[in-house]
């Protein structure tokens, strides 16, 4: 199918080749690549909102985001909030290794990988999957394949109960647990919730990930940017009936929120009638000798938690779940029948299995001990080939933040060193939602890359912080 799109505030035209199903962002973002390649999109040029073009091209507003966030990524493109999204000032630059990677083919992999988010999906505990699975369809039911309840299976829900409550403190039942596809439908059915009662803002930390944002304003409702500092979250600036934060490890930053600022969130909360919405997304991977408990165990009537399988095991099997009050049960449950009646049975069987027989728990402590051996490298590299940069955040997750001197190279030309050995990793900059200035610094992934090309990557990384911090 071919697809037109004219913007009246740019005269703009992308003739985009769209598959029926898979591929769409991909060939968006080639699109849009080549329009800053030959110069009708200019630098500095501003895009239409991502509404306007999914709209125009009949895309899903969400493949329209990952289209832009990866055009940020590569330095193509900057956002800031209350401007929109502009083509970046100096775009020539990066566009020799931008066509590099456009030449492969939409979904070309760079050479490496250090991008946040992702786990080393090579830990994926195959056997054991096997395994439960075929226990699985030897003992259950043929009803258990049936519809079921949007909640979730209650065998899955028991099992989550017990094992929240044993690891990150989290005081809940059964009853009030709802199974998700990932976080971000969580949110979404939260998001949902919150804009049918009247909230019309929520607050969220600057920076963040984008696309919370993004799922907040789909809702209807207004992100209301909040600092963060390094002790976490600024709770004298929130506003609005509903905040999203990251406490453990906040996302990028990394900071933890520290206990003074737990209560403080939770006194806002009270006064203000409010909701925390809690992202514990990797909360299972914490290094220092005393681990925190998730902030939900101070007011479990008033925080809304979200865990997720997409860092312990892998992002493709869409497990997550929200503990929520007694009295948001019935409204996100009635969200979750609509979204899609409910998860995928089997996997939540096959998962239940794990976490009944330890599995998961010895799983955890395997990845625990991979990742923090991968951190400590990390740190040991930086330390011997860019003495002048840090790390920050360190203490938990899969991800940290290299963070340097305002006097020292600018972020994109960090960025484009990284570029030249063909290494795919984000600057900070791409996550704020208020305008700068703002400091510079890399949000290192070290959990992607499969155990032989973590080596690789690493000695990628090093050579483009050699060549910008030594000359």
């Amino acid at each position: 199918m071919t697809a037109e799109s004219r913007v009246r505030s740019l005269d703009l035209q992308l003739d985009v080749k769209l598959p029926h199903r898979r591929g769409r962002s991909d060939q968006l973002t080639t699109a849009l690549r080549k329009a800053i390649e030959s110069g009708r999109l200019p630098p500095g040029a501003r895009l239409p909102s991502t509404r306007g073009v999914a709209s125009d091209l009949g895309l899903a507003r969400g493949t329209v985001i990952s289209a832009y966030h990866r055009l940020v990524a590569e330095g193509l493109l900057e956002t800031a909030h209350g401007s929109g999204t502009r083509v970046a000032a100096d775009p020539p630059r990066v566009l020799a290794s931008a066509r590099r990677q456009a030449a492969a083919g939409p979904g070309a992999a760079w050479r490496w990988d250090l991008r946040p988010g992702l786990p080393d999906i090579t830990l994926f505990p195959r056997g054991a999957w096997a395994r439960a699975t075929q226990r699985v369809l030897t003992e259950a039911p043929a009803g258990a394949l049936d519809y079921g309840d949007p909640r979730g299976q209650p065998e899955l829900r028991r099992a989550l109960a017990d094992y929240l409550g044993r690891t990150r403190g989290v005081v809940t039942h059964p009853d009030r647990i709802i199974v998700c596809h990932g976080f971000t439908q969580a949110l979404g059915l939260v998001a949902g919730v919150l804009a049918e009662q009247g909230v019309g803002t929520v607050s969220v930390e600057d920076p963040c990930y984008p696309l919370f944002r993004e799922v907040v304003r789909l809702a209807g409702l207004r992100a209301h940017p909040v600092g963060v500092d390094e002790r976490g979250l600024l709770p004298s600036r929130l506003r609005g009936g509903a905040v999203v934060v990251t406490p453990i490890h906040q996302y990028p930053l990394g900071a933890a929120l520290a206990g003074d600022r737990r209560r403080e969130l939770v006194a806002w909360a009270e006064k203000a009638g409010a909701v925390i919405v809690e992202d514990d997304y990797d909360g299972e991977f914490q290094y220092g000798r005393r681990r925190v408990g998730a902030l939900q165990a101070l007011a479990p009537h008033r925080v809304l938690y979200a865990g997720t399988t997409s860092k312990t095991l892998a992002p493709g099997l869409r497990l997550a779940w929200l503990a929520v009050p007694p009295e948001w049960v019935e409204p996100i449950t009635a969200a979750k029948r609509i979204a899609d009646q409910h998860s995928a049975a089997l996997t939540q069987m096959v998962f239940t299995d794990l976490l009944r027989s330890g599995t998961y728990d010895r799983h955890i402590r395997k990845c625990r001990d991979h990742y923090r051996e991968r951190r400590d490298r990390l740190g040991a590299m930086l330390a011997r080939e860019a003495p002048a940069a840090r790390l920050v955040g360190e203490d938990a997750g899969l991800h940290t933040l290299v963070r340097w001197d305002a006097d020292g190279p600018a972020e994109r030309e960090v960025l484009l060193a990284a570029r030249r050995e063909s290494l795919a990793v984000t600057g900070l900059s791409a996550y704020w939602g208020t305008t700068g200035p703002h400091p510079p610094g890399l949000v290192v992934g070290y959990g992607s890359p499969p155990q032989h090309g973590y080596a690789g990557a690493l000695g990628a990384l090093a050579r483009a912080l050699r060549r910008c911090f030594t000359g």
